[in-house]
């Protein structure tokens, strides 16, 4: 790469004090990488990298790889560690990483079609078998974070100005049943949080692999919503039936993992999401 490139996303995105300072020091960083990684770098990968620098590279064995460097987000803190405990089964592989600049050296995956091009069906088998590969193996305690402080945090961050519309009360009954399901269930697993057909890419060493995990621990329930929220029209359409269908493939309680449905869209910020969550109901 003959010119180091900084999409003008990223200067939209980069609102805090610590996200400009994130972004004055990008340029520096990937340069300091590309020689201490001895990376060939090329242009940055625009799709879907909402905060984040990403690029294709190859190492210096002639291997193609993936350099990303994260902005500063709470959600997204323990990429690293978490990328490292699942050890490229059901995620791309962590080859080298920097946690003072949250950067990271990742598998490519090849040819990298994302799933979310595939048939509704096909999404739901994928994403199921992966949430089923994530939640196998135990952390040791503590390692992670748990899902009731992520919720906390949710509940206490800042809000989007609400619409004229809103209902605050079904907001209020939304953001209590997400504090009681994150601190009442019965088994605690490692969660990706954000696994959605966009995070998930063809691949050459097992068919698909998921990216950009948010790992914490916590109801295994939980992690079915990401996925199913994505699909917003068939959910409206047959919220039950589209729920309880791949609660069977994923091996998880369709009446918890509807109540999460209700709690999330229920204590959103839109209008249009508190309207799907009136569909969904709850069991």
């Amino acid at each position: 790469m003959t010119a180091l490139v900084i999409p003008e996303f990223l200067d939209k995105v980069c609102r805090s004090e610590a996200d400009k300072e994130w972004l004055s020091a990008l340029p520096a960083n990937i340069q300091a990488l590309e020689d201490e990684w001895s990376l060939e770098l090329g242009d940055p990968i625009l799709e879907n990298a909402s905060v984040s620098w990403v690029a294709p590279c190859r190492r210096q064995d002639g291997n193609a790889a993936i350099l990303k460097l994260g902005m500063p987000h709470i959600q997204a803190d323990d990429e690293i560690k978490g990328l490292a405990f699942w050890r490229g089964d059901p995620t791309v592989l962590l080859l080298e990483s920097d946690r003072a600049r949250n950067a990271m050296l990742l598998e490519r995956c090849i040819p990298g079609d994302s799933l979310k091009a595939q048939p509704l069906e096909v999404q739901d088998r994928v994403v199921a078998d992966i949430l089923m590969r994530l939640r196998k193996r135990y952390p040791p305690q503590g390692m992670f974070r748990t899902l009731v402080e992520m919720v906390e945090t949710w509940r206490s961050g800042p809000s989007d100005q609400p619409e004229p519309e809103y209902d605050f009360g079904l907001k209020e009954e939304g953001d209590q049943l997400r504090a009681q399901l994150a601190a009442d269930a019965t088994e605690s697993v490692m969660l990706a949080t954000d696994l959605h057909p966009g995070n998930v890419l063809r691949a050459e060493r097992t068919p698909w692999l998921a990216i950009d995990p948010k790992p914490y621990v916590g109801d295994p329930a939980y992690d079915a919503t990401q996925h199913l929220g994505d699909a917003k029209e068939r959910l409206a359409e047959k919220a039950e039936a589209t729920i309880s269908h791949f609660c069977e493939l994923a091996e998880l309680d369709s009446k918890r993992v509807q109540t999460w449905m209700f709690a999330r869209f229920a204590s959103e910020s839109r209008v249009s999401a508190q309207v799907l969550a009136r569909k969904i109901g709850l069991p």
